[in-house]
């Protein structure tokens, strides 16, 4: 189950099976994306911040069940289509890392701008053990994120990191002591102040400082010109 709530622009996210530790199966994916595309919706959208329930974990990677075609499983679009709908919001994108992200569950929270997790989170990829393959898009993002030789310490090492490896490596940006909604609140004190078009004009900015996409950044962020402000933000799949 994936609950969210909005208000002023501000998404809140969550993947709530505390039973399964947030694990998620093909449905949970599907509802993840649709929320991430009915955020995109949102005129008003200036951030994003996805958690799970509980203080377990943020979530469990995948949730399979007995006899499930696990070749159909890893390879079922659901995945990328997840993580593409959180990374192409026009918007600052918060994974408030409640518990330990397994496996799968690197797929939403690699897709977010920045990470901040509870001093107790672990972080493991399990895949080589268990004979079958990360999700393309997640090696991309996590040796982008923490340079190629971090990343197959995780994904071919085996490697389980605490939340003070993971901070030191660059997994996370922030840990949260005094709990997520303390840590998280001032990462989105001037995202709340701001206009949704200067928000999406510094998101395209990212991955496109010097491009096509610069003129659009500058009308829509000072001039406020739709056509610009539709093109910065760009459409959700």
């Amino acid at each position: 189950m994936i609950r969210h709530s909005a208000a002023d622009g501000i998404w809140r996210v969550t993947i709530d099976r505390p039973e399964k530790a947030n694990a998620v199966d093909l449905p949970s994916l599907r509802a993840l994306a649709e929320a991430a595309h009915a955020a995109h919706r949102d005129p008003d959208l200036r951030a994003f911040v996805l958690t799970g329930a509980g203080d377990r974990a943020f979530c469990a990677g995948a949730d399979v069940a007995e006899g499930v075609d696990m070749f159909a499983f890893t390879r079922d679009p659901a995945w990328p289509a997840a993580s593409s709908a959180i990374a192409a919001l026009p918007c600052l994108t918060i994974a408030a890392l409640n518990g330990t992200v397994a496996g799968g569950g690197f797929c939403p929270m690699l897709a977010c701008d920045v990470r901040v997790a509870v001093p107790g989170a672990k972080f493991f990829y399990p895949v080589l053990k268990r004979g079958f393959l990360p999700q393309p898009e997640d090696v991309t993002r996590l040796q982008t994120l923490i340079g190629p030789g971090q990343a197959r310490r995780i994904l071919m090492g085996g490697a389980k990191l605490s939340a003070d490896e993971a901070l030191a490596c660059g997994l996370v940006d922030a840990l949260a002591p005094d709990g997520l909604d303390t840590a998280v609140a001032p990462l989105l004190a001037d995202a709340a102040a701001a206009k949704p078009e200067s928000i999406a004009a510094i998101k395209r900015l990212f991955d496109d400082p010097r491009g096509a996409a610069l003129d659009d950044c500058y009308s829509a962020a000072y001039a406020g010109d739709p056509a610009a402000i539709a093109r910065v933000r760009g459409a959700p799949d």
